[in-house]
């Protein structure tokens, strides 16, 4: 699991420096630039998600 994890952030930080990238070359509002932030914050979504379940399981091993 932590492996998934780890690579999760690594490509979240990809994608934030891909993000900056697209929107200084493209404008804000590009459809690129839509497009990239939308599959950002579905992995941010995600990686919430599982720290939400990493916690739950650390506080039930209490």
């Amino acid at each position: 699991m932590f492996q998934a994890e780890e690579l999760l952030s690594i490509r979240i930080n990809e994608l934030k420096k891909e993000l900056i990238q697209i929107a200084k070359g493209t404008g804000l509002n590009s459809p690129s630039t839509l497009s990239c932030s939308q599959e950002l914050d579905k992995l941010i979504v995600l990686k919430m998600r599982c720290l939400r379940e990493e916690m739950k399981y650390e506080m039930s091993r209490t």
